[in-house]
């Protein structure tokens, strides 16, 4: 399917959102689609994690304070 191309004029800031969000092989119509796109029901995940045992979820749990430690560390070191 062959698509027609538009030439639209943005600010330069929000082009250099864009560029920002973009990837390594990713036009910018990509990145447009991705922001713009409906976000999903975060319902239809429900009850997707039944078959976990405590102890994995334990694990998770430290995990994620962890990882939160972790980034919270990091992002004060880019602030000094």
């Amino acid at each position: 399917m062959c698509m027609g191309t538009k030439t639209i004029s943005i600010m330069e800031d929000a082009y250099n959102i864009l560029r920002s969000k973009k990837r390594r092989g990713e036009s910018f119509s990509d990145v447009i689609r991705k922001i713009v796109e409906k976000k999903k029901d975060i319902m239809k995940f429900a009850g997707s994690w039944k078959r976990i045992s405590s102890k994995d979820i334990e694990k998770i749990k430290k995990d994620i304070t962890s990882l939160r430690k972790r980034s919270t560390i990091e992002l004060l070191k880019k602030t000094k």
